[in-house]
């Protein structure tokens, strides 16, 4: 029996594997990861209006976090260099939002909600970067320095942790250079996608 108990892991595992959702096809280029995620489109433009934010920014920073991949961990660390045991930190999901910051979120806005969930990561983050603003005076439109604050934390961000980290500083930058990018995508795009009509418009708007 311990065979068959085995066998149907694996056919869970994978199932569960299946279930996940795919990344963009296209991460570099918003107006294709709003074609083929419409339900990520109307949820960043509804969220849009929501915080006063471009969307433009979180999916930067969620691209440099994830990859837009919905369950990824940090790497993970081993007893005696082989056996397998837990991750460097608790960050994960769409947003690598880590245990305690993701539960004072949930605390503050007297929600319930899960990492691995799109729409729930997007709202963290968004969170976030107007709490960043408030506390840090980072203007919302600044991915470079919300990146900063973003991965060194507010108090970190306060005593400047980041100066010592000239790769940190060198990705904060990409970071802002691909929001600039995908807001000079969505620029051009943006009409049409309010026009594409689909399935998944009537779902979602």
């Amino acid at each position: 029996m311990r065979w068959v108990t085995q066998c149907l892991s694996v056919v869970l595992l994978a199932s569960l594997a299946a279930c996940a959702t795919a990344p963009p096809s296209h991460p570099g280029d918003l107006c294709a990861i709003y074609r083929e995620k419409r339900g990520w489109y109307h949820i960043a433009m509804r969220q849009e209006t929501k915080w006063n934010i471009p969307s433009s920014v979180p999916m930067a920073i969620m691209n440099q976090e994830s990859s837009f991949r919905s369950n990824v961990h940090t790497r993970r660390t081993h007893i005696l260099w082989i056996i397998p045991w837990g991750y460097v930190t608790t960050a994960y999901g769409y947003a690598q939002a880590k245990d305690e910051v993701w539960h004072d979120y949930e605390r503050r806005l007297g929600i319930s909600a899960s990492r691995d969930d799109f729409g729930d990561a997007l709202n963290f983050m968004n969170w976030y970067i107007t709490t960043t603003r408030r506390v840090n005076g980072i203007p919302v439109t600044n991915a470079t320095n919300q990146y900063l604050a973003y991965h060194e934390g507010w108090g970190g961000y306060r005593h400047r942790s980041y100066a010592s980290k000239a790769w940190l500083v060198n990705v904060a930058r990409k970071v802002g250079a691909r929001a600039s990018l995908y807001q000079q995508q969505f620029d051009g795009c943006k009409e049409s996608l309010q026009e594409e009509g689909s399935f998944w418009d009537w779902l979602f708007g």
